[in-house]
This record gives structure tokens, C-alpha cells and sequence, in this order.
């Protein structure tokens, strides 16, 4: 029997095995087949972590260095990931069993991350303040924050990933990151590349395992001064609860129940292609994704006709295979959630368009996990198939008369995170953007993301934002110094 290979965690720059000498297996959701074993981190291989990430910060080289030697550091990183983009990508869908064209995509646009980060290093600047108070010279500097634990989702770990490492370590932080267990390895082989960079030690660690183990351990530790989470809103909320306990910031990129709204004067062919991308690309595995399609009366039942007829044609398999448009869900307990949503949809009066069910065939594999790329009609926005995230190849069609009432059904929602919206004019673009409560907007377009422009939720979908400048400040706090340049002290009994 071939022997599985082994993955070890990464904490001060080696490669150590977990302190109980525990692992765990990963699965490849496509061949249910067990490939590797992972260290089962410990809270104790947690504190070591975060105290290899803490010497690193305060008195280690890394702590020494100017803000444009950590920039060439970082535009380092992104340079070695372009080179291993191949590599990377293959270990993602081995992982999560997301299509290699999405993964390669990703992977092939992580340098930019490290390469806008990286030049921002050196720019981040502080400023003199022409103080009201006399003989008083006043001036603020940025900051790093500190050591932040950077807890990543199992759905597209790297580029999740990238969205914190690259502005953390721009700015100056230190790190300990935590994968999803389902997810590991991609990490894990990115530390080759941090190793090979030439990072210190201490200053970008990994810790694998479980939430309640090795996560709970970050995010309770008095030494992290950061959180930055992505995953879902029920784990980001008792992440807040118990990070509010030290007073540490957070980032939380949580939920999202997206609203896909189509008005009756949009371009038919490329909005069904919109929104087929916006839930049935990734197999609806991503926050992001358009599950709540808003249509307006006029066209609704050509455009629904046309989108299902679409939507059948999506091609299931193998993953690795660039011709498979679907792939399997990630994990048994995702699998079995999209099942159960599916179910209520059904028992809620919804009408099953497409799909509705578990999928097999060869072209799954030997996979369990795979599901029918699934249409719901007759969806009121109060059915919970509409308020709550399924995460997964599942969509709900609503019918809306007017732009105040698309308005109105975008907005009931706990949920704040993205919308897409589908018109030939300008004005409704505007106003309709405007008034959805959501931190990005996507207009006759969907699913775009650049490591410039600023990402994140309202209301439930979480707090804070990553990419862009603002990602960046995220990392940083302001100190604010003063310097007396009086000749006498003044009365020491009254404030100045």
C-alpha cells in the first residue's frame, strides 16, 4: 500500500510535527479517495505559533526591517507564486474539488495581490497636523497592528488567503494563519514559496487542524491584536464574541444571500450568463453567489425559459478536466445541508424548474458529493429558500413588478453582501445601486474581484474590508506624537 504523504505544520520557519503527533485525513471530493494526512494541531502548537509570530514582530530581523525591504520581500513572494501557479492551483482542486480553470484563474491572479501590496508598503504615510496648540510640533505615524491570526474557508483557500497575507505582511504584521481542515495543503505548499522568499522565521506560520482546537487557541490568545476571518456568519459571529474578550480588531468576510436582479430592459443573453455564473460557477460554493435572482414581470417567464435551457446544458465531472463546468460539493456535511435546503424549498410550495436532487452518473466519479445544478420557481422572498445560505448549486427566481419593489426584496434580507443588477440605463443603474444595502454592486456584470478595489459586507455579511487601500489600513494603527518645542513649562496643573 503507497503511504500517504504527510503534511506538518509550519511555525518560526520549520516544519514540525503536531505536539501530540496527531493527523487527520483530507479527501479529494471527486474520487472519495483519502490522499494525504494533515497535522492535527493542538492549542499548545497554537501558542507556539503565536509566540515564534510575536518574537518576530517585537525583536526579530523581521522587526528590522524598513517598510521598502518588507515591500521587495512581498513583491518576492508574488513573483514565486506565478512561477508555482500550476502546482498551486492542482493541490486547491485535489483539496476542494472546485473546477482547475477557476483555480488556475485564481492562482495566476494571486501576484497581484503581493505585487499592489507590495509597492504600497513604502507609501503608507503618516502626517504633520498644524496643531492649535502653541510650541507644539504634532505628527501621526502608521503602525502594524501585530500579530494577526488569519482564519481562511475551505472554498478558494489561497486567493481568501491573499486577501489578508499580502497587506498584513505589507504592513508590517506578523501571522498565523489556520485553513480550513478540509483545505490544507495549498497553504501548506505556499509556505515552500514564504520559505523560499526569504521571510524570517516567526513572521508567517501555519497551524492546521480543527476550529475548536488550534482556532479557538488563536483567537483567545492575549498576543494576537487581529483577527481576519472569512467563512460563515454563525462562526463569525461567536469569532467576535470571543475576539471581543482581548479587544482585538477584526475583519470578518461572512454570509451572503445575493440578489441578481434582471430589469426589463436589459440585455437578455448576457444577463442569463450573469447569472449563471453568479450561482452555478464554483457549484454556488462561494459567498458571493447570486442565489436570490430577482426578474421583472414583463420578461419573466422568456428569460426564466431561456436560463433554465441554459442552465441544462452545464456540463458535471471531473475537475481537473477543463471541459467540466460543475464540479462535486467539497464536503459530506455541505453535501448533505444543499440536500436538506432543497427539501425545504420543495415542502415550501417552491416549483422545482431544474434539477432537485442528488446528481450521479461516470461523469461523477466516484464522488457522492455531486448535485444537480437546481432551479426554483414561484419563490416569495419570506420562504426560507430566499433568507437563508444554502452554499451550493441552488437557485431561487422571485418576480418583482417595479424598481421600488426589486429595491425592497433585495433589501429584506439579515444579509448585505453583494448584488448584481442588469440594465441599459444608466439612471437605474445609479439609483438602484444606491439604494441596495450591500458592500459591492455589480452592474451588467458579476463575480468581479481586483486586489484594488475594496471588499466586504453590510449588516450579517460581516465588518471592515479587505483589498485595496482600505485593506490595507486594516493592518495599521495611527500613533499620534507630540514634541514640545516650549522654552518655559508651562502651569503642570492645567491641562494644555
Amino acid at each position: 500500500m503507497t503511504e500517504l504523504p504527510k503534511f506538518n505544520a509550519y511555525i518560526n520557519g520549520e516544519w514540525v510535527a503536531p505536539s501530540d503527533g496527531r493527523y487527520f485525513e483530507t479527501v479529494n471530493p471527486y474520487t472519495a479517495e483519502v490522499w494525504a494526512q494533515v497535522a492535527r494541531c493542538t492549542p499548545e502548537d497554537a501558542n507556539r505559533a503565536v509566540e515564534a509570530a510575536h518574537t518576530a514582530l517585537t525583536r526579530g530581523e523581521w522587526s528590522k526591517l524598513n517598510a521598502t525591504q518588507r515591500g521587495a520581500l512581498v513583491h518576492r513572494l508574488g513573483d514565486l507564486i506565478k512561477e508555482h501557479a500550476q502546482e498551486l492551483a492542482e493541490y486547491e482542486v485535489r483539496d476542494n474539488g472546485k473546477l482547475i480553470n477557476e483555480m488556475l484563474a485564481q492562482c495566476n491572479y494571486l501576484p497581484q495581490w503581493f505585487y499592489y501590496y507590495g509597492g504600497l508598503a513604502d507609501k503608507i504615510e503618516g502626517a504633520v497636523i498644524p496643531i492649535d496648540k502653541p510650541d507644539v510640533f504634532n505628527f501621526t505615524r502608521h503602525e502594524p497592528i501585530g500579530v494577526v491570526a488569519a482564519i481562511t474557508p475551505w472554498n478558494s483557500p489561497l486567493l481568501l488567503l491573499s486577501f489578508k497575507l499580502a497587506p498584513a505582511l505589507a504592513a508590517g504584521c506578523t501571522l498565523v494563519i489556520k485553513p480550513s481542515e478540509f483545505t490544507s495543503t495549498s497553504t501548506l505548499k505556499l509556505m515552500e514559496l514564504v520559505e523560499k522568499a526569504g521571510f524570517p522565521p516567526g513572521v508567517v506560520n501555519v497551524v492546521t487542524g480543527f476550529g475548536a482546537e488550534a482556532g479557538a487557541a488563536l483567537v483567545e490568545h492575549p498576543k494576537v491584536a487581529k483577527v481576519a476571518f472569512t467563512g460563515g456568519t454563525e462562526s463569525g459571529a461567536y469569532v467576535y464574541q470571543q475576539a471581543a474578550k482581548t479587544l482585538k480588531r477584526c475583519t470578518l468576510e461572512l454570509g451572503g444571500k445575493s440578489p441578481n436582479i434582471v430589469f426589463d430592459d436589459a440585455v437578455l443573453d448576457d444577463a442569463i450568463k450573469g447569472v449563471i455564473s453568479g450561482i452555478f460557477a464554483a457549484t454556488g460554493q462561494t459567498c458571493i453567489a447570486g442565489s436570490r435572482l430577482l426578474v421583472q414581470e414583463g420578461i419573466y417567464d422568456e428569460f426564466v425559459t431561456r436560463l433554465v435551457d441554459f442552465a441544462r446544458s452545464a456540463r458535471m465531472g471531473n475537475p481537473l478536466d477543463p471541459n467540466t463546468q460543475v464540479g462535486p460539493v467539497t464536503t459530506p456535511q455541505q453535501y448533505d445541508k444543499i440536500l436538506k435546503y432543497i427539501a425545504v424549498a420543495k415542502d415550501e410550495g417552491a416549483e422545482v424548474l431544474l434539477g432537485g436532487g442528488p446528481a450521479s452518473g461516470p461523469e461523477c466519479g466516484n464522488s457522492k458529493w455531486f448535485v444537480q445544478p437546481t432551479i426554483f420557481g414561484g419563490v416569495h422572498n419570506k420562504m426560507r429558500i430566499a433568507q437563508e445560505e444554502v452554499f451550493g448549486p441552488v437557485l431561487s427566481i422571485i418576480r418583482f413588478k417595479t424598481d421600488e419593489e426589486a429595491v425592497e426584496i433585495a433589501n429584506d434580507i439579515a444579509f448585505g453582501l453583494a448584488a448584481g443588477v442588469w440594465t441599459q440605463s444608466i439612471k437605474r443603474a445609479l439609483t438602484i445601486s444606491n439604494a441596495i444595502r450591500a458592500g459591492t454592486i455589480w452592474v451588467n456584470t458579476y463575480r468581479s474581484i481586483s486586489y484594488m478595489s475594496p471588499f466586504g459586507g453590510y449588516k450579517m455579511s460581516g465588518l471592515g474590508r479587505e483589498n485595496g487601500i482600505e485593506g490595507m489600513k486594516e493592518y495599521l494603527q495611527t500613533k499620534s506624537v507630540w514634541i514640545s518645542t516650549a522654552t518655559d513649562v508651562p502651569n503642570p496643573f492645567v491641562m494644555r
